[in-house]
């Protein structure tokens, strides 16, 4: 039997709801009736676009134990199932329980944002935690005004570490959302031109990620990129909040978590890390350099959630890339393989270097290529064009032999790029699809990736189905020569 997660008493108390009709203990939370579950309680959100009221019905029909409504729409809904009428918005009932569940959290709760590496720092939290006490993490990228609190909700009553990803895009954002973390740790992987739409400059980034630092708890402890150009404007932040302890990590002398030596390769990176002055060495199941470095702000929460260091760095060797976030998959044939890095979930001009440089270090044996498929990134306001054409030099670097680009502001990347490099461009991701599948070979290693707006999932899934899945390229090595 499902265990309980909230009980009709538990809910009233917390929202104030009213309660109309009877059944079991909830067993889980959703927005979301495509993924409900039996015993759900189905919160009704309005948004933009949608009214969640519309799907309550459906959400009962389909085995959700209750749903959250507003108290104004109660009496139409009734007859569906059980309800918790709440006497304003929905969303606002979400949170008033998603406090609930934080002053119910027996151990350490820990917070990650960051311009880059946020959602890759929280699975690797998850991975290695969860093997130390009983563990609840943020799924996907649930890290705004409702993927926080809904994910607070679902924490299960024997949580010892709690682990929420918290982002933005605009100024302000991170406060309400860390007041209900109200995390013991809270971790800025870094700062890095994202979002520019919205901000004046990189420093204000900074500010606004600092913002974390308003619902840390008493005596609590941060974790800061010392490598970061804005690792003191961060500490100054840091220092004025009710946080207890400042942590550095990074490559530096004076870090408190120290990379003495990262060896990266297309399959894994080899770290050996001081930490405060304690020698550890470990293998990463994940790629790149800055994995490995965000693997530095993983070890210094376990040390400060009292969790047993040496332990996570073990685990870290079974760290591998969720899909979209670099998935690497074999397609074609057991004799005729080739390689695809799914890096299509979301992109910016740093992930968009590291994912180049990844692709670059990809062992081909001679017999294929590298082929970078590149959607537009987003929200990066009038430095678009510039940040675009500035990855130029990375896929030089990296030794790129064809390059496929989607969407308007790649066009300043198409046009800084040999022509011999450019096999190519189109308005959408589409519009590549069938160049791509004509052009791919056995033995190529191919990577995809753009802002989730430039659509290039569209692009992986096109190549999955003309292709096909033959395993993870952890089943084939790291040398697509040898199939």
């Amino acid at each position: 039997m499902t265990s309980s997660l909230w009980t009709a008493d538990e809910i009233i108390a917390a929202t104030g709801a009213q309660c109309f009709g009877d059944g079991n203990d909830i067993t889980g939370t959703s927005i979301d009736t495509r993924t409900i579950q039996n015993g759900d309680l189905f919160f009704a959100l309005a948004g933009d676009a949608r009214d969640g009221h519309d799907f309550v019905v459906n959400a009962l029909a389909n085995g959700a134990g209750a749903a959250m409504v507003s108290l104004s729409r109660a009496e139409g809904l009734k007859s569906a199932g059980r309800l918790f009428a709440v006497p304003g918005d929905v969303l606002e009932g979400m949170q008033k329980l998603a406090v609930a569940a934080r002053n119910r959290a027996k151990g350490p709760v820990i917070a990650v944002t960051g311009s880059v590496g946020k959602t890759g720092t929280k699975e690797a939290l998850k991975l290695v935690l969860s093997r130390q006490a009983p563990t609840h993490a943020s799924v996907a990228s649930y890290n705004n005004h409702w993927g926080v609190p809904l994910t607070l909700t679902r924490a299960p009553r024997d949580t010892f570490y709690g682990i929420y990803e918290i982002g933005m895009n605009h100024a302000l954002e991170i406060v309400p959302l860390t007041k209900l973390v109200r995390p013991n740790i809270a971790i800025i992987t870094t700062v890095a031109p994202v979002h520019l739409e919205f901000f004046k400059s990189i420093a204000d980034i900074a500010d606004a990620k600092a913002e974390i630092f308003e619902g840390i708890e008493a005596g609590g402890t941060v974790i800061l990129p010392m490598d970061s150009p804005y690792f003191e404007r961060l500490k100054m932040h840091a220092s004025a909040s009710r946080a207890g302890r400042i942590l550095s990590f990074g490559e530096g002398e004076k870090a408190d978590i120290r990379a003495i030596r990262i060896d990266t390769t297309s399959e894994y990176s080899d770290v050996v890390v001081s930490v405060f002055g304690r020698e550890i060495s470990y293998r990463i199941g994940s790629p790149g350099k800055h994995v490995a470095l965000n693997s530095l702000a993983v070890l210094a929460a376990v040390f400060a959630a009292s969790g047993n260091v040496d332990d996570a760095a073990d685990a870290l060797i079974d760290l591998v890339p969720p899909a979209g976030r670099g998935e690497r998959l074999i397609l074609g044939s057991e004799k005729a393989p080739f390689l695809l890095v799914d890096e299509s979930y979301n992109a910016n001009p740093a992930s968009m270097r590291a994912a180049l440089a990844n692709l670059g270090m990809v062992d081909l044996s001679g017999k294929g290529r590298r082929i970078a498929v590149l959607g537009a990134m987003g929200e990066l306001g009038p430095q678009g064009p510039e940040l675009h054409k500035e990855l130029a030099q990375s896929i030089i670097e990296s030794g790129v032999n064809l390059v496929f680009a989607a969407g308007s502001l790649m066009k300043n990347l198409v046009d800084a790029l040999p022509e011999n490099i450019v096999a190519a461009y189109a308005e959408s991701s589409e519009g590549l699809i069938e160049s791509l599948n004509a052009t791919v070979q056995a033995h190529d290693a191919v990577m995809v990736k753009g802002s989730l707006s430039s659509k290039m999932g569209l692009i992986v899934s096109s190549l999955k189905e003309r292709h096909g899945v033959v395993g993870s390229s952890a089943m084939h090595g790291s040398t697509l020569g040898q199939p």
